[in-house]
Protein backbone atom coordinates (compact mmCIF):
# COMPACT_ATOMS: atom_id res chain seq x y z
CA UNK A 1 0.00 0.00 0.00
CA UNK A 2 1.51 3.38 -1.15
CA UNK A 3 2.08 5.65 1.73
CA UNK A 4 -0.05 8.73 1.44
CA UNK A 5 2.14 11.98 1.11
CA UNK A 6 -0.52 14.18 4.12
CA UNK A 7 -2.46 13.37 6.65
CA UNK A 8 -6.63 13.72 5.94
CA UNK A 9 -6.74 17.03 7.83
CA UNK A 10 -3.74 18.50 5.64
CA UNK A 11 -5.75 17.27 2.29
CA UNK A 12 -9.11 18.46 3.38
CA UNK A 13 -7.76 22.06 4.26
CA UNK A 14 -5.74 22.21 0.88
CA UNK A 15 -8.24 21.23 -0.57
CA UNK A 16 -10.57 24.28 0.46
CA UNK A 17 -7.60 26.85 -0.68
CA UNK A 18 -9.02 28.56 -3.30
CA UNK A 19 -7.81 28.34 -6.63
CA UNK A 20 -9.14 31.43 -8.60
CA UNK A 21 -11.21 34.11 -7.64
CA UNK A 22 -8.19 34.83 -4.48
CA UNK A 23 -9.06 38.45 -2.25
CA UNK A 24 -5.45 39.12 -4.38
CA UNK A 25 -6.89 38.29 -7.44
CA UNK A 26 -10.06 40.22 -6.87
CA UNK A 27 -7.97 43.51 -5.49
CA UNK A 28 -6.12 43.27 -8.38
CA UNK A 29 -8.90 43.06 -10.79
CA UNK A 30 -10.92 45.91 -9.40
CA UNK A 31 -8.01 48.37 -9.27
CA UNK A 32 -7.23 47.13 -13.12
CA UNK A 33 -10.87 47.73 -13.69
CA UNK A 34 -11.14 50.90 -12.24
CA UNK A 35 -8.04 52.59 -13.92
CA UNK A 36 -10.40 51.63 -17.19
CA UNK A 37 -9.04 48.43 -18.03
CA UNK A 38 -10.77 46.00 -19.78
CA UNK A 39 -10.29 42.35 -19.53
CA UNK A 40 -11.37 38.31 -19.57
CA UNK A 41 -10.74 36.36 -16.76
CA UNK A 42 -10.21 32.43 -16.29
CA UNK A 43 -9.00 31.95 -20.04
CA UNK A 44 -6.57 29.74 -21.50
CA UNK A 45 -5.77 32.01 -24.51
CA UNK A 46 -3.27 30.06 -26.16
CA UNK A 47 -4.86 27.15 -28.28
CA UNK A 48 -3.20 23.63 -27.62
CA UNK A 49 -1.58 24.88 -24.13
CA UNK A 50 -3.84 23.81 -21.06
CA UNK A 51 -3.02 26.77 -18.65
CA UNK A 52 -5.55 29.12 -17.52
CA UNK A 53 -4.30 33.22 -17.07
CA UNK A 54 -5.85 34.66 -14.35
CA UNK A 55 -6.82 37.62 -16.33
CA UNK A 56 -5.89 37.82 -19.87
CA UNK A 57 -5.51 41.15 -22.23
CA UNK A 58 -6.55 39.70 -26.03
CA UNK A 59 -5.65 42.00 -28.02
CA UNK A 60 -2.44 43.11 -26.18
CA UNK A 61 -1.54 39.10 -25.61
CA UNK A 62 -0.84 39.94 -22.03
CA UNK A 63 -1.56 37.40 -19.75
CA UNK A 64 -1.34 38.03 -15.75
CA UNK A 65 -1.14 35.02 -13.52
CA UNK A 66 -1.33 35.73 -9.50
CA UNK A 67 0.82 33.25 -8.06
CA UNK A 68 0.76 32.36 -4.06
CA UNK A 69 3.63 32.83 -2.26
CA UNK A 70 3.70 29.33 -1.10
CA UNK A 71 2.15 27.36 -3.82
CA UNK A 72 4.71 28.70 -6.23
CA UNK A 73 7.49 29.82 -4.17
CA UNK A 74 7.63 33.02 -3.76
CA UNK A 75 11.71 33.68 -3.28
CA UNK A 76 10.62 36.13 -0.22
CA UNK A 77 8.00 34.68 1.44
CA UNK A 78 8.13 30.38 0.18
CA UNK A 79 7.82 28.26 3.18
CA UNK A 80 9.33 24.64 3.54
CA UNK A 81 7.09 22.69 5.35
CA UNK A 82 8.92 20.11 7.98
CA UNK A 83 6.13 17.28 7.78
CA UNK A 84 6.42 15.46 4.15
CA UNK A 85 9.06 17.90 3.05
CA UNK A 86 9.81 15.66 0.36
CA UNK A 87 6.27 15.27 -1.31
CA UNK A 88 5.89 19.08 -0.62
CA UNK A 89 9.41 20.07 -2.18
CA UNK A 90 8.69 18.41 -4.96
CA UNK A 91 5.14 19.64 -5.51
CA UNK A 92 6.15 23.13 -5.16
CA UNK A 93 9.42 22.78 -7.12
CA UNK A 94 7.11 21.04 -9.66
CA UNK A 95 4.47 23.94 -9.53
CA UNK A 96 7.75 26.41 -10.26
CA UNK A 97 8.92 24.23 -13.74
CA UNK A 98 4.57 24.68 -14.91
CA UNK A 99 5.07 27.96 -14.49
CA UNK A 100 8.44 28.68 -16.57
CA UNK A 101 7.04 26.15 -19.44
CA UNK A 102 4.04 27.90 -19.41
CA UNK A 103 6.29 31.36 -19.81
CA UNK A 104 8.20 29.84 -22.62
CA UNK A 105 4.64 28.27 -24.54
CA UNK A 106 3.03 31.51 -24.34
CA UNK A 107 6.36 33.61 -25.71
CA UNK A 108 6.57 31.21 -28.23
CA UNK A 109 2.51 32.11 -29.27
CA UNK A 110 3.57 35.51 -28.98
CA UNK A 111 1.99 35.91 -25.74
CA UNK A 112 3.49 37.77 -22.45
CA UNK A 113 3.13 36.08 -19.12
CA UNK A 114 2.90 38.31 -16.47
CA UNK A 115 2.97 37.30 -13.24
CA UNK A 116 1.75 38.63 -9.86
CA UNK A 117 2.85 37.98 -6.69
CA UNK A 118 0.29 37.41 -3.81
CA UNK A 119 2.12 40.21 -1.80
CA UNK A 120 2.82 42.69 -3.69
CA UNK A 121 1.31 46.11 -3.76
CA UNK A 122 -1.44 46.33 -5.76
CA UNK A 123 -1.09 49.57 -6.88
CA UNK A 124 2.49 48.78 -8.12
CA UNK A 125 0.94 45.74 -9.68
CA UNK A 126 -1.70 47.07 -11.76
CA UNK A 127 1.24 49.85 -12.91
CA UNK A 128 3.19 46.96 -14.39
CA UNK A 129 -0.03 45.76 -16.31
CA UNK A 130 -1.02 48.64 -17.61
CA UNK A 131 2.57 49.54 -18.82
CA UNK A 132 2.73 45.91 -20.35
CA UNK A 133 -0.28 46.39 -22.13
CA UNK A 134 0.07 49.68 -23.14
CA UNK A 135 3.61 48.89 -24.50
CA UNK A 136 2.12 45.68 -26.75
CA UNK A 137 -0.43 47.41 -27.90
CA UNK A 138 1.69 50.25 -29.27
CA UNK A 139 3.94 47.83 -30.70
CA UNK A 140 1.07 46.19 -32.43
CA UNK A 141 0.46 49.84 -34.21
CA UNK A 142 -3.32 51.18 -35.24
CA UNK A 143 -6.20 48.59 -35.01
CA UNK A 144 -7.39 47.85 -38.61
CA UNK A 145 -11.04 47.95 -39.28
CA UNK A 146 -12.36 44.66 -41.05
CA UNK A 147 -15.62 45.33 -43.55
Amino acid sequence: MEKLATTAGVRARMSRQKSRDTSVELSLRKALHARGARYRVHQRPVKGVRREADIVFGPARVAVFVDGCFWHGCPVHATWPKNNADFWREKIEGNRRRDVDTDGRFAEAGWLALRVWEHENVEEAVERVLEAVTSRREQQGPKRRSR
